[in-house]
């Protein structure tokens, strides 16, 4: 027997609060939006979900009462003009990182030709997706060394911009063939340090190579990869990378010596979130 959409959410919706969900009406709309295959703003331009769709959404939400990422139950995240799949094994894209990537856009935007981009540590592929499909002109190398994050970095790649290069190895050594010859270099590395607590659905189900950083501080992976972008890139080029609200100075002092011009930018929150810099 079918069942009421808006019955069901409203259930759904009680259930998600009562486990303890930050955002129980939304995740159930987007739930919902995904069994009924539409938008989450037309969920309730349908009357009733089927008894097969009904059953299916019912075993979602309680996946998500487990706290299992929304974002994994429906297989997408959004990163701005995109959705990226995601799944376990790889980092779900965050709202903080778009402004990484709309820098870069800009930045190659802003260069003659075809600038060579580089996202170091690509995880889902969405900022190199973004700069991809927002800045055609670039060539844009995606690295990503897990294999769990390479699956969907691949995936994602070819449902969305077929033209970026991808290549599974680790930051510290990939694409010598490419030393000094790389316009800008992005990167979203692990910087949480060993002492951050983190929600339940992040520290339990997202992959911890992708999280932490490294040390007390969390800036030693950071450190390879501002190594690496020193490496890559051409002189005048751009390093823009993401780190945690209280690293500024930390990523500061490490890039101190191969850049100038470092700068430190801060996200939607008001916080201090990301620094570019110039190669020497």
């Amino acid at each position: 027997m079918a069942e009421s959409v808006r019955e069901l959410i409203a259930e759904a919706t009680r259930e998600l609060s009562d486990a303890g969900v930050a955002s129980p009406r939304v995740d159930a709309e987007l739930i919902a939006a995904h069994v009924l295959d539409t938008e989450r703003g037309r969920i309730f331009t349908y009357e009733n979900f089927s008894p097969a769709q009904a059953n299916s959404f019912k075993s979602y939400v309680d996946t998500r009462c487990s706290h299992v990422p929304v974002q994994y139950i429906i297989g997408v995240a959004p990163f701005r003009y995109l959705e990226v799949e995601v799944g376990p094994g790889v980092l779900i894209p965050r709202p903080e990182t778009e402004l990484v990537a709309q820098h870069a856009i800009d930045t190659a935007k802003s260069m003659p030709g075809n600038p060579v981009v580089v996202d170091l540590g690509s995880g889902s592929g969405a900022i190199a997706l973004a700069i991809a499909t927002e800045a055609p002109n670039s060539r844009v190398l995606a690295v990503e060394r897990e294999s769990s994050a390479f699956v969907w970095l691949k995936r994602n790649i070819a449902n969305l911009a077929p033209s970026i290069e991808c290549k599974q190895a680790d930051v510290a050594d990939a694409l010598q063939e490419m030393d000094g010859q790389v316009d800008i270099a992005v990167a979203n590395p692990p910087y949480v340090n060993s002492h951050s607590e983190m929600p339940f659905e992040v520290s339990n189900f997202e992959p911890a190579e992708a999280l932490f950083g490294g040390g007390d501080a969390g800036i030693e992976i950071p450190g390879i990869f501002a190594k690496a972008a020193s490496r890559l890139l051409k002189k005048g080029g751009t390093f823009i990378c993401e780190h945690g609200e209280d690293q500024g100075p930390a990523i500061a002092t490490l890039l101190s010596s191969d850049f100038v011009d470092i700068t430190l930018h801060t996200d939607f929150n008001d916080r201090p979130r990301w620094t570019s810099a110039v190669r020497r």
